[in-house]
């Protein structure tokens, strides 16, 4: 039988519970295995309950399971709000003397004492989590080998003392695991062979993408669930000369970018929706000034602070028309963590080839999850800087015209100081020549012109995920972070015998109207899936292509979509 297993840890906040299912994880992709990490934490740095979900299959996975094979409980509370997800065969880790708890009694909860054998064989009892991994691992058979081998790498900056203290707790758990429980029927994973692949979250593969992608300028106000992606390129960019700037707030740094863009960097900044907010006058800016630039978007629950560390996708439609003044703008969202990265270079790529702002729209499901991937080959990430004027054309340049009105739209683009080209622009309406006018003439001119880059954009954007079954029943249409819930739902529908079709966009706008069009043209019934209550995605489908869907399935409580909850919702939809 295939392996697909789930692991939760549980806990309060400030007990090590992500550092915990990073280390398992990581251990379980080195074995061969498709590993996804899911994180849910309270908006505290102490107390309260966060858990993370692991999970580990033989497919490429990118969904949680709604089961759980193996519950780490670091307390009593995680049993209690996670013993209904158990599956029937689920086992209960926990540490009973430390619970605090004398009820939690069968076969299924089994009692190790981590902090004692952490004590005892790592010097530390703060090292009991790593005897919890360890036990874990013996458990369900593993390869101890592999998880030493990640314990070295997660430890060696600390030093060989320190490396070899967390290896010997971990053997400790592993040694107890499996002397005392070996007569337990528990799931078996063994390793299936080595792997080239690595593991991620979003948030890291946005910013790869833009460090591959030429970004030499960032700038952001720590907002989640972006927070990391500066962090990451402050760290990383280092070797590559790419300033980040920790701005006053998020107007100045949207700001800051804009300036960064017009004298030629690429430049990009990450927020969320309460961040956007104080963005978009910079964003109008860019669009009247015709300055690339990129914005990430990523998206938590609202109105105001919401709830800042939990996930939704109700900022679409401000995405699309937040701005004052009618402007179009590109709006892509990535599907999972490959695509983020592909997704990030895209973006950059289409700023500058005309010479506009460029929203990369996520949410906190995407950013912080970590999900294995193939090594990008960064042979296929190309720049394409558009009609940038080279330095030898600038020098020869007279008469320069920043915003000449072309049959495209796009104006060939010097940059200030090169050559003797002289560079002006104006947040008012302005000439060719980037002089601010009043006359009706002009203005009508200008606006044409900037609308026409986006009759042309269509070509640069990616068609949707389409997967269509024969004689489908339904078709389950959904954007962005969606997609592995989707995907596998259908799966799951059609292992009962329901064939159901898949649509999934990560271009939002331009908006495919004729792929969408031509997928939906023997669609009887469209259901889409969305993380919102008003339904934004289907709204915006029946606005561009007319066509009605004929149900949304909507969750807004922060929490992510899980295939078996979309399967239960289709079918009280259709019973």
């Amino acid at each position: 039988m295939a392996v697909d297993i789930s692991f939760v840890v549980g806990g309060e906040a400030g007990q090590g519970i992500q550092s915990m299912s990073f280390v398992l994880g990581k251990t379980l992709m080195r074995g061969g295995y498709e590993v996804l990490i899911t994180q849910d934490f309270e908006s505290r740095i102490r107390g309260g309950h966060s858990f993370a979900r692991v999970r580990a299959a033989e497919r490429h996975i990118q969904a949680t399971s709604e089961k759980i094979d193996i519950l780490i409980a670091l307390n009593a509370e995680t049993i209690d709000l996670h013993k209904g997800e158990m599956d029937a065969a689920g086992l209960v880790i926990c540490d009973r003397g430390k619970l605090k708890t004398g009820d939690k009694n069968g076969d299924n909860f089994l009692d190790i004492p981590l902090e004692r054998l952490a004590v005892e064989k790592g010097g530390d009892r703060l090292m009991s989590n790593i005897v919890t991994i360890g036990a874990v691992v013996g458990l369900i058979n593993y390869d101890f080998g592999l998880l030493a081998d990640v314990l070295g790498e997660e430890f060696g900056r600390h030093g060989d003392k320190t490396v070899e203290g967390n290896r010997a707790a971990a053997r400790a758990g592993y040694e107890y695991a499996s002397q005392h429980f070996a007569d337990r029927t528990s799931p078996r994973v063994a390793p299936r062979g080595p792997t080239e692949k690595i593991m991620m979250t979003g948030n890291e593969a946005v910013a790869l993408g833009a460090m591959v992608a030429g970004c030499k300028f960032v700038s952001g106000y720590p907002m989640t669930p972006t927070t990391s992606i500066l962090e990451y390129i402050a760290e990383k960019g280092r070797r590559f000369n790419i300033p980040v700037v920790q701005a006053e707030d998020e107007i100045s740094a949207a700001n800051m970018v804009v300036g960064a863009a017009y004298a030629g960097a690429r430049a990009m900044t990450a927020t969320s929706g309460g961040g956007f907010c104080l963005m978009v006058e910079a964003l109008s800016l860019a669009a009247m000034t015709e300055t690339p630039m990129v914005v990430v978007l990523g998206q938590r629950p609202g109105p105001a602070i919401g709830l800042p560390t939990r996930t939704e996708q109700s900022d679409l439609e401000f995405a699309l028309y937040g701005g004052h003044g009618g402007f179009r703008r590109p709006v892509l969202a990535p599907s999972g963590v490959a695509e983020a990265f592909w997704l990030t270079v895209k973006a950059f790529n289409i700023a500058e080839k005309y010479q506009t702002p460029v929203i990369l729209i996520t949410d906190h499901d995407l950013a912080d999850c970590y999900n294995t991937v193939e090594r990008f080959d960064l042979k296929k990430a190309k720049v394409d800087r558009g009609q940038t004027i080279s330095d030898e054309e600038a020098a020869s340049l007279t008469n320069y015209k920043r915003h000449l009105i072309t049959e495209s739209g796009i104006s060939p683009r010097a940059l200030p100081m090169q050559g003797n080209s002289l560079v002006v622009t104006d947040s008012d309406e302005h000439d060719e020549e980037g002089h601010m006018i009043e006359d009706a003439e002009t203005r009508t001119r200008m606006v044409l012109k900037r609308q026409r880059k986006f009759d042309r954009l269509q070509d640069d954007i990616d068609e949707p995920t389409i997967t269509l079954r024969p004689n489908s029943e339904f078709t389950l249409i959904g954007w962005g972070s969606t997609y592995g819930a989707i995907k596998e739902a259908a799966e799951l529908l059609e292992a009962d015998g329901i064939a159901a079709s898949v649509l999934h966009l990560n271009a939002l706008w331009p908006f495919p109207v004729d792929a969408v069009t031509r997928a939906l043209a023997h669609s009887p019934k469209a259901f889409v899936i969305e993380s919102n209550a008003t339904g934004q995605l289907a709204r915006l489908m029946r606005a561009e292509t007319g066509i009605k869907a004929h149900k949304s399935i909507l969750k807004f409580d922060g929490r992510s979509f899980s295939p078996q909850y979309i399967v239960n919702s289709l079918k009280k939809e259709v019973s």
